[in-house]
Formats: structure tokens, sequence, C-alpha cells
């Protein structure tokens, strides 16, 4: 049993900052590419940013680009997203998504976190 907890979502003001974390536990061998991707009311889930397991490689939407920074602690099974200059269009629920080995290989979303930019 796997287990995602999301934190750090909430109301910002455009231009603002907020960092969200995604910590996984349980019965876990090995993360591979983590990353987070955004649903908005009325739209598709989309892939915001992606980590490869060493961190070495990351993937950004183009709209996040210069804002956005992914990043992971291997220690502690968490993944980060620290987000900048916010507006409003960045308003949306935002996922963790991890590859995982647990007895098999497997992949596993996170509960959503609110995350909403607005004077």
């Amino acid at each position: 049993q796997v287990q995602f907890v999301e934190s750090g979502g909430g109301l910002v003001q455009p231009g603002g900052s907020l960092r969200l974390s995604c910590a996984a536990s349980g019965t876990i061998y090995g993360i591979y590419t983590m990353g987070w991707y955004r649903q908005a009311p009325g739209n598709q889930r989309d892939m915001v940013a992606t980590i490869t397991t060493t961190g070495s490689t990351t993937n950004y939407a183009d709209s996040v680009k210069c804002r956005f920074t992914i990043s992971r602690d291997n220690a502690k099974n968490t993944v980060y997203l620290q987000m900048n200059s916010l507006k409003p269009e960045d308003t949306a629920v935002y996922y963790c998504n991890a590859a995982l080995r647990l007895g098999i290989f497997a992949n596993r979303w996170g509960q959503g976190t609110q995350v909403t930019v607005s004077s």
C-alpha cells in the first residue's frame, strides 16, 4: 500500500509564490520518474513538470518554464514544485505522480492540492 501526502497549495495573489510537496510512504522498493500535473475545471489533466530518478533531467510545460522548478529528495521520497510569478491561469488542482517499484512496477497519483491564483 502506497500513500502520497501532498501539501503547500492555497490561495495566492498574482505574482506570488507557492511550494508544493508530495511525500510517498509505504512499502516502496524504488521510485523512478516523478512529476506534477494539473487539472483546471473543464480541462484535461496536463503535465507541469517531471524529474528523473537522480534529478539529472527535468522537463517542463512551456507555460511554466522559467517560473516553476521541480526537485526531489530521494532520502525522503519527496518531490517538490517551487512556483514563482504565479498567474491566474495557473489555478488548478495539482497532482503528484510517481513511477514506483512495489511488488510490481506501478504508477500512482496523489490526492491533489488546490492552487488558486487570484487578487
